[in-house]
């Protein structure tokens, strides 16, 4: 087996398992909304964390067999995993927005990613690591705030999930920059840099994990699959030098390319998530025969109808 196919394989599987970890942690959001970042009493929440960690392993085992301009854009099939994932899976089907909006997103990101130059990135010193840190981290406490201003679901878990894609390419953009120096040997200067990784990591799972509550999966998923190659992607452009291929042309085709994802993720704003009540009550059937409190439809006259929001996104 070569190793280009063997990259791809990895990528394949990679994939994969970042689209059941999101499977599994929209579940876990739908049934324990009083959870929303870090449902630790749930051994589904542990299952989701296992999968991203190996999903994570397998990228970058992907990467060292492969070429980035191989391997960065198949990561954008997890989207294109999930949904029909989930409706095998959990019943969760997805609508016809939902699709447009991952597959607008999907390719959009694909384009931009494979017009990505990487081959003569150059190294940062670690004074701006630590200024690109401290200002990534509070790119994301902001992202982070302004989601508590707004009460809508979907786009509440959109700029959530903005969020943790910022801190999940930041934690990229900082491995990389480590792994570069590893090959000299690791000073204890990285320490801080270290420490910047993990944080950025551990707040995009949590961040990702919020942002699933009362917005289904296609939205979210979509927004962490684009937000965090492009962040990583800029940060490539404007502090490692790398650029675009094919010059001035190779850069308007990659723009129109991040207008394309753009879009995508605009469209599946208007997408109403499904609930546990459009995929079927789980809770147990009404014995036959009329309650003496209810009316002809089955429901207490004199209380407000309750079947507009399932109970597990209350």
């Amino acid at each position: 087996m070569s190793a280009l196919v063997l990259a791809v394989l990895l990528s394949l599987v990679s994939a994969v398992a970042y689209a059941a970890a999101a499977i599994v942690q929209e579940r876990v959001a739908a049934s324990a909304p009083s959870s929303a970042y870090a449902p630790v009493r749930r051994p589904a929440w542990w299952g989701s964390v296992v999968l991203n960690g190996l999903g994570a392993v397998l990228h970058v085992a992907a990467l060292a067999f492969g070429p980035l301009t191989l391997v960065q854009p198949m990561g954008a099939l997890t989207i294109v995993f999930a949904l029909p994932m989930a409706a095998v899976f959990i019943h969760r089907r997805a609508g016809a927005v939902a699709w447009r909006g991952a597959v607008m997103a999907t390719a959009g990101l694909a384009g931009l990613l494979a017009l990505t130059d990487g081959s003569d990135a150059d190294p940062i010193a670690l004074g701006p690591r630590l200024v690109l840190a401290t200002a990534g981290l509070g790119a994301v406490v902001a992202l982070f705030l302004a989601s508590r201003a707004l009460h809508r679901a979907v786009p509440r878990g959109m700029v959530l999930a903005a969020a943790a894609g910022g801190a999940f390419g930041l934690a990229s953009v900082f491995t990389k920059s480590v792994a570069e120096d590893w090959r000299s040997g690791l000073p204890l200067t990285e320490l801080p840099v270290l420490l910047a990784i993990s944080v950025f990591a551990l707040s995009g799972l949590l961040l990702s994990q919020a942002s699933y509550r009362g917005a289904g999966l296609a939205a979210p998923l979509a927004t962490v699959t684009v937000v965090n190659p492009v962040v990583a992607a800029a940060i490539g452009l404007t502090l490692f030098g790398e650029s675009f291929r094919y010059g001035t042309a190779g850069t308007a085709v990659a723009l129109g390319f991040g207008v394309v994802a753009a879009g995508g993720l605009i469209l599946l704003t208007t997408q109403r998530p499904r609930t546990v009540a459009d995929d079927g009550p789980l809770r147990p059937a009404v014995a036959a025969g009329p309650d003496p409190a209810t009316g002809p439809a089955g429901r207490r006259e004199d209380t407000p109808d309750q079947t507009a929001t399932p109970p597990a996104l209350r």
